[in-house]
């Protein structure tokens, strides 16, 4: 039955024995809404505030941030989530931060990052950034949020509806990741790095 279920998506992975520290794996769109539109917000009032600039300035970094977010999705996926070797460690990274979507596509409590490592991810990369972009890091984070919050509802709508005709071909995209091919198709808010990197899936 668990073997069938993988197949077909359905049924739901477990990462901890404690139930406490499995609760704080699953989340739903509702609570991600709550935590991404909080963090951009926060991001833009703060530079507003400490670091104002002209409006088209603002506008520039967050446009910029957030197609940044789409190459960053894709090294993710593509370098992070896939790395796997044969030590236990590696497997174990895996599994949890992607390996377990793998096996049930279709867990809706699993499509999005849970709040805790949202806002680790989001203090990382601040402060990454910030080495490079000073004070324009903050009105750059808010569009990079807003893009990774794109992707993140892109990603739940792929796994829970029927496509939209004019979207079909990103549905047909990451649907070839989960069940045809691993090694390819590794954008889902976007094809286009699979483009220029030539990792999209056969067309047949």
């Amino acid at each position: 039955m668990e073997e069938r279920q993988k197949f077909n998506g359905t049924g739901q992975g477990r990462i901890f024995k404690s139930p406490f520290l499995e609760m704080f794996t699953k989340t739903s769109h509702i609570i991600a809404m709550c935590t991404d539109i909080p963090i951009i917000i926060t991001f833009l009032c703060l530079g507003v505030h400490f670091f104002p600039m002209p409006v088209w300035h603002i506008i520039g970094l967050y446009v910029i941030g957030m197609l940044s977010w789409s190459l960053v999705e894709y090294a993710l996926h593509r370098w992070i989530f896939h790395f796997i070797n044969e030590s236990k460690w590696s497997k174990r990274f895996h599994y949890v931060v992607h390996g377990v979507h793998h096996e049930y596509p279709r867990d809706e409590e699993r499509l999005f990052m849970p709040p805790l490592p949202t806002l680790i991810y989001a203090a990382m990369f601040f402060g990454m950034f910030y080495i490079f972009l000073g004070h324009y890091t903050f009105y750059f984070m808010a569009g990079f949020t807003n893009g990774y919050s794109i992707y993140a509802f892109m990603h739940w709508a792929i796994h829970a509806f029927t496509p939209p005709k004019r979207l079909a071909f990103l549905w047909k995209h990451h649907n070839m990741h989960h069940y045809r091919t691993q090694e390819k198709a590794f954008g889902v808010s976007s094809t286009f790095w699979d483009h220029i990197f030539r990792t999209l899936p056969p067309e047949k």
